[in-house]
C-alpha cells in the first residue's frame, strides 16, 4: 500500500516523497482513511509506529482544501493537545515538514516560557494550535485564544495526559470548543477502558483502530534484567556504559534531583552526559536533547515526564537505573528504542526494593524478561522475588541456577519461583572455581517440566529460613 492510495492530497504527497516516506505504517493505513472520511476515532498504536502522521496528515488535507467556516478575525480551527513541551514542539515541528507546500499559519503554546511570542503569533492569527493543556488554560483566562472555531481536535497520547491530571483542564478546554460539527481524534500508545469510557462523553460514535494489543512492545526489543544492590546501580551504570562510550543511551531516573546528580556522576566519570526534566527550563531542556541527538553527549538521564517527545532514530539502547512506579510508564520509556522495525536493547537495573514493581511490569506485558547476574555485580543475598518470578534466569556461562522443590505456600525461594530463579551465591562461587570459565549447561526446562521436576522431588532442597 502506499501515501497515494489513502487519498490523501498532492501538495502533501509531494512532501512526504521529499522527507522520505514511502509506504505507509498499519496505523496510518488504518486511521487516515477513516479521519479523511469525517469520522470520530479512538486509534491505539504502540510508541514510535506514526501516529503524528496518521492524525496530522488528514488534518493539514481537511485545512488546505476545506474553507473557514466562521466569518470575522481569523480563529484557530484546528487543536492538537500534548502533554509535554518536548511532544508539542515535535508535533508542530513534523505538521510544518507535512505543511510545506501548503499555507497553514500555527503555533505551539507550553508552559516554561514567556508568554510574549505566543501572544504575538495569536494575535497575528493561526489556523493550527499545538498545547500542553496548562499553558493552553492561562491563555482561555486571559482571552487571548478564541477556541470557537475549532473543526479538528486531537488529543495525542490522551494516556498521559489523564495520568499527569490533565483531566479537569481537558474538560474546561472542551467547554470552550463546539460542540456541533468538531471532529474529534484520540491517539495514545495505550488505551485503556477508562480512557473510552471518557472518551464517550465528548465523541460522535467514533471508529476504533488498535493496530497491537494494549501495553505491548517492539518484538524487535531485547529485555534484560541485571539484579544488583541499590548502593552499587551506580557502579553497575558505569560499567554498562563503559562497554561502548559511543552508543547513545536513555537513562531513566525516577526523580528530577536523582537524575541531576546521576548526570554529574557520569560527567565525572568521563561521560558524555545531560538531564532532562520538568525543572529545567524550556531553553536547557531544548539544549539537552539537541545534543543528545546530534551525539555532542551519549547519555541522557530522563524522568517519565521528560521523556514524552524524545523522538530518536535509531536509539540503540535504553536503561532503567530507577523502574517506573507505573508499570504502563515501562512501555512508554522502552518504546523509545527499537522503533520502525529497527532493533532496541532495554536494561534494568533492579535490587530488592524493584522487585515487586518489576513483577507488575511483566504481568503487564505477558512476557517474561532475562535476568542475569553480571559477575562482580551479583547482589550480597539473591533478590527476593516473590511467589512467582518475573523472568528465565542466565549465570555467566549458561548455568541453570538451582531451583526449589515444592513450592509450598509458607516457603520463599532465594531466587523466585518455577523456571524462573536468579542465581543462589553459592552457585555462582562455585561457577567461579575450576578452569574459570564455566561450563554451558543444556537449554532450560520448559515450564512444564520444571513442575514435573518439583512434583517428583527434583533439585536441591534448602532451608525456606535461610
Amino acid at each position: 500500500m502506499s501515501f497515494e492510495s489513502l487519498g490523501l492530497a498532492p501538495f502533501l504527497l509531494r512532501a512526504l516523497a521529499e522527507q522520505g516516506y514511502e509506504t505507509p505504517t498499519p496505523i496510518q493505513q488504518q486511521a487516515i482513511p477513516l479521519a479523511l472520511a469525517g469520522h470520530d476515532l479512538l486509534a491505539g498504536a504502540q510508541t514510535g509506529t506514526g501516529k503524528t502522521a496518521a492524525f496530522g496528515l488528514p488534518l493539514l488535507q481537511h485545512l488546505g482544501t476545506a474553507p473557514q467556516k466562521v466569518s470575522g478575525p481569523r480563529k484557530p480551527r484546528a487543536l492538537v493537545l500534548a502533554p509535554t513541551r518536548e511532544l508539542a514542539t515535535q508535533v508542530h515541528d513534523s505538521l510544518r515538514g507535512y505543511s510545506k507546500y501548503l499555507r497553514i499559519p500555527s503555533a505551539v503554546v507550553y508552559g516554561g516560557v514567556g508568554m510574549g511570542n505566543q501572544l504575538d503569533a495569536l494575535r497575528r492569527g493561526v489556523d493550527l494550535v499545538i498545547a500542553c493543556p496548562g499553558r493552553l488554560i492561562d491563555h482561555i483566562e486571559r482571552r487571548s485564544i478564541d477556541l470557537s472555531g475549532i473543526e479538528i481536535l486531537v488529543l495525542d497520547e490522551a494516556d498521559r495526559m489523564l495520568d499527569m491530571g490533565f483531566l479537569p483542564s481537558i474538560k474546561r478546554i472542551l467547554a470552550k470548543l463546539p460542540k456541533q460539527n468538531r471532529q474529534t481524534l484520540l491517539f495514545s500508545a495505550t488505551f485503556p477502558e477508562s480512557i473510552k469510557q471518557l472518551a464517550m462523553e465528548f465523541m460522535r460514535n467514533p471508529r476504533e483502530v488498535q493496530v497491537t494489543p494494549q501495553n505491548t512492545v517492539a518484538e524487535t526489543i531485547a529485555h534484560r534484567v541485571h539484579p544488583v544492590d541499590a548502593a552499587r546501580k551506580r557502579e553497575l551504570l558505569l560499567h554498562l556504559l563503559g562497554q561502548d562510550t559511543r552508543v547513545q543511551t536513555l537513562v531513566f531516573a525516577k526523580t528530577k534531583h536523582g537524575s541531576d546528580k546521576l548526570a554529574t556522576h557520569l560527567e565525572k566519570a568521563g561521560i558524555r552526559a545531560a538531564a532532562i526534566h520538568g525543572n529545567k527550563s524550556q531553553s536547557q531542556r531544548l539544549r539537552a536533547l539537541g545534543d543528545f541527538k546530534s551525539g555532542k553527549v551519549n547519555v541522557l538521564v530522563a524522568t517519565d515526564i521528560a521523556a514524552r517527545g524524545i523522538d530518536i532514530d535509531q536509539l540503540p539502547r535504553v536503561i532503567n537505573y530507577d523502574l517506573p512506579m507505573v508499570a504502563e510508564d515501562y512501555v512508554h520509556r522502552i518504546g523509545r528504542t527499537g522503533r520502525n522495525g529497527a532493533n532496541g536493547e532495554a536494561l534494568s537495573l533492579v535490587s530488592q526494593d524493584d522487585a515487586k514493581l518489576l513483577r507488575q511490569i511483566v504481568r503487564l506485558l505477558g512476557r517474561d524478561m532475562e535476568i542475569r547476574d553480571l559477575p562482580g555485580f551479583e547482589p550480597q543475598v539473591p533478590i527476593r522475588w516473590g511467589n512467582s518470578a518475573p523472568g528465565k534466569a542466565e549465570q555467566p556461562g549458561g548455568q541453570r541456577p538451582p531451583r526449589k522443590p515444592g513450592g509450598g505456600r509458607g516457603r520463599r525461594p532465594h531466587g523466585g519461583g518455577e523456571g524462573q530463579a536468579h542465581a543462589h551465591a553459592g552457585n555462582r562461587a562455585g561457577n567461579r572455581g575450576g578452569n574459570g570459565r564455566g561450563n554451558r549447561a543444556p537449554a532450560a526446562a520448559t515450564h512444564a517440566q520444571q513442575r514435573n521436576q518439583q512434583r517428583n522431588g527434583g533439585g536441591p532442597r534448602r532451608d525456606a529460613n535461610r
